[in-house]
């Protein structure tokens, strides 16, 4: 099963958990759970804080069907956002930082909401990019291969090994960029 779902999968999705069918949700949860749930941790950092985000992620598709807006994005996005949404708010409701010497607050809390959603949303580009590009990026920055021997292993040209990396990491460079005030974050769709 693909992980980008065509946008008539989105759809048909949409309309089967408006109707309230209990498999549908099923067949979402197995679809995107995991995506979820890695995002919550990783910006979390918390197992039970994840599996929590988790659970009200799916509650909250369950319960509101008619907010995801297939014209906005793929249903996979809808859920991204979700999951980044609900993991900064109980980010922010559970950091708690002390007032600094010169009465700031908050500070701290929220470059560390800056740096989890710049990994989170670099995870979901990894996750999201074409296996060839992943599987590049994973010989070259996982298992140190230089580009000739990406190429040799991958059955590719050298030329296309050094491609499938260029590519790759300005794909990545997009995680650290900061998108506009009301913007969804890159390969998160636009904002709801």
């Amino acid at each position: 099963m693909a992980k980008n779902a065509p946008p008539r999968w989105d759809r048909k999705m949409q309309q089967r958990l408006t109707r309230g069918e209990a498999a549908a949700l099923g067949e979402l949860y197995d679809r995107f759970a995991s995506l979820v749930h890695s995002q919550a941790h990783r910006m979390l950092d918390d197992e039970t804080a994840a599996d929590q985000v988790t659970r009200e992620v799916f509650g909250y598709v369950w319960e509101n069907p008619d907010a995801y807006d297939p014209k906005q994005g793929s249903m996979r996005s809808w859920v991204a956002r979700l999951a980044h949404r609900h993991s900064v708010r109980r980010l922010r409701e559970t950091y708690r930082p002390a007032e600094d010497a010169d009465g700031r607050t908050g500070a701290e809390l929220e470059e560390r909401v800056r740096r989890a959603t710049a990994s989170a949303r670099a995870d979901y580009i990894v996750t999201s990019m074409p296996a060839p590009l992943r599987a590049a990026l994973e010989l070259a920055y996982v298992q140190r291969r230089d580009y000739r021997q990406a190429a040799a292993d991958l059955g590719v040209t050298e030329d296309e090994a050094r491609r499938r990396l260029r590519l790759g990491l300005q794909l990545l460079s997009t995680a650290h960029t900061h998108p506009l005030e009301g913007a969804s974050p890159p390969g998160y769709g636009r904002a709801l």
